[in-house]
């Protein structure tokens, strides 16, 4: 099967040419028919020559692919900023301050946003005002709503 972004098959892709299924040799098709030896061998030097440059195309289109699905899904995402002032919970999976387990709480402490930076990395403060020794994303926080 081809795939989307090259719209060529992964064999075509190694080898440089397409495979030839074995039902093509019971029932000719129009590429068997027309298929010379002198032909194909000429040809075959001529892809080979051309397979790095063939390679770099594909890649590009690939990197275009990619480029235009993240481009779709992040025109979607709605990013949540924190402020300086703001009370968190901490994710403890991340955290391991207490014990791991199916009926532990997954969120702990109450923590305050002390400095927060546009890549979404937050420094926290315990409520006494000591800080916690580490930054922590955005994605392992979640506010706290009284």
């Amino acid at each position: 099967m081809s795939r989307s972004a090259t719209r060529e098959t992964p064999f075509s892709l190694t080898y440089g040419s397409e495979a030839v299924v074995p039902v093509e040799f019971i029932t000719p098709s129009p590429r068997m028919v027309a298929f010379t030896a002198e032909v194909n061998d000429e040809e075959r030097k001529i892809d080979l020559d051309l397979t790095d440059e063939i390679r770099d195309a594909f890649a590009a289109r690939i990197a275009l692919h990619k480029n235009i699905f993240a481009n779709y899904y992040n025109a979607r995402v709605k990013y949540f900023r924190f402020r300086p002032g703001d009370l968190v919970l901490r994710k403890n999976s991340i955290s391991r301050s207490e014990p791991q387990g199916k009926l532990n709480p997954r969120w702990e402490g109450l923590y305050r946003v002390v400095d927060a930076s546009q890549s979404g990395y937050c420094k926290l403060a315990h409520r006494d005002g000591v800080l916690v020794p580490r930054t922590w994303h955005a994605e392992n926080l979640r506010l706290y709503y009284p």
